[in-house]
């Protein structure tokens, strides 16, 4: 891991959603321990892993033995949940400053939501939303797997190498690893998984626009 009071190079920044630009804790610890109650679940257990995966990855790991087209199904209506539930849906700190020097420069977000949560959640943490965007409809497998960031990297026109990638889980992290990808950890969450580099909060990061169209950040 870097150390801090670094600066990082970039030509394209891509950028996880949930626990890292919004603060949507409340609303999954609502649905998710709903989930596991009706299922006879221990909610605790259940809460370490379903971030940073789509819903249906996170209960084919719970219910390894449950036919994956139930667990369709059972997503898409945790999805309708999550959507109309936006009760205590935050910017994470200093997010609105840090998309606010983005703009005009090359950004994408790339999420595990769908596009409708995606913008249900953006619009109620007052943020804007990248011109490009990596949805849950937009790819054939869920992080881990590296298909989000390096379909959100051949959108913006950069290759891996050029790209830094902002995660807060530990399955977003091993997704941006695993397609080449710097990757700056936010949060609590991100500190254990190895990231290139860390931070607690958007806060600690300032965006510097180089003359090349090109980012400096600077990690402190």
């Amino acid at each position: 891991m870097l150390s801090p009071s670094t600066v990082v190079p970039a030509r394209a920044l891509l950028l996880d959603m949930d626990g890292t630009l919004v603060n949507s804790d409340a609303v999954v610890e609502r649905c998710w321990r709903r989930w596991a109650a009706t299922h006879g679940l221990d909610g605790d257990a259940v809460m370490k892993v379903v971030h940073g995966r789509q819903g249906y990855a996170t209960m084919a790991v719970l219910l390894p033995d449950r036919p994956m087209a139930e667990n369709h199904a059972d997503n898409a209506r945790m999805l309708a949940e999550e959507t109309a539930d936006v009760d205590g849906v935050v910017p994470v700190e200093g997010a609105p400053a840090f998309m606010a020097a983005l703009q005009g420069r090359p950004h994408a977000l790339v999420t595990s939501a769908d596009d409708a949560l995606a913008r249900a959640r953006m619009s109620a943490a007052r943020l804007p939303l990248p011109a490009v965007m990596v949805t849950a409809e937009s790819v054939s497998a869920s992080k881990p797997d590296p298909e989000g960031f390096l379909k959100g990297a051949a959108e913006l026109g950069f290759g891996p190498e050029d790209c830094v990638v902002f995660e807060d889980s530990e399955v977003g992290i091993a997704a941006a690893k695993a397609a080449g990808m710097r990757v700056v950890g936010v949060g609590p969450r991100a500190a254990a998984h190895e990231p290139t580099a860390h931070v607690d909060t958007l806060a600690r990061i300032r965006v510097e626009a180089a003359a090349d169209g090109s980012f400096l950040l600077h990690i402190s």
